[in-house]
């Protein structure tokens, strides 16, 4: 059994404070004292249910790969817009199997969620070894090209920012 730690998730401490002092919109000292022993006290409590915490190697990176998924969402807005207003006849749905590299639990999560955010697919289903990610597609015309393009765009940067790889 792994000691304990005083202080087991210090990001998630420091934004229970920021959110606790923005709830009780005052700055006075007993407000300060009482979110800073929220924050110390529930993760400590809550630290049993959490899995390892998972290790971002490339804080920068996500931090990019976030602002590429934003404007990937809105680009995918206007196309499924121009989809839907055009001719239902000519889409062409499809469920495709992408083969996975990514192991780590949160990194597979962000994707299947990147996937599904990003109008015009969906993360339907992640095989129980966790190596085969079922996505549909709603104008799916090459599906190989669909999986290279998820593959390049989505799992290569998630792969780079939570795995250790040097550089």
């Amino acid at each position: 059994m792994k000691p304990r730690r005083w202080l087991p998730q210090p990001l998630l401490s420091l934004c229970l404070l920021l959110v606790w002092m923005l709830l009780v919109n005052g700055l006075s000292l007993g407000n300060w004292l009482l979110g800073a022993f929220l924050g110390w006290v529930i993760p400590l409590i809550t630290q049993v249910f959490w899995v390892a915490p998972p290790r971002i190697y490339k804080p920068a990176k996500l931090c990019v790969f976030f602002l590429r998924v934003l404007g990937d969402i809105v680009t995918a807005n206007l196309q499924v817009a121009k989809l839907i207003l055009g001719s239902p006849k000519k889409l062409r749905p499809t469920f495709v199997e992408i083969p996975m590299l990514l192991e780590d639990e949160l990194a597979l999560t962000m994707l299947a969620s990147v996937i599904s955010l990003t109008p015009g697919t969906v993360s339907a289903d992640l095989s129980d070894d966790r190596k085969v990610l079922l996505v549909h597609g709603l104008d799916v015309a090459d599906p190989v090209a669909m999986i290279a393009e998820i593959k390049r765009r989505y799992e290569a940067p998630l792969l780079e920012i939570f795995t250790c790889s040097p550089t």
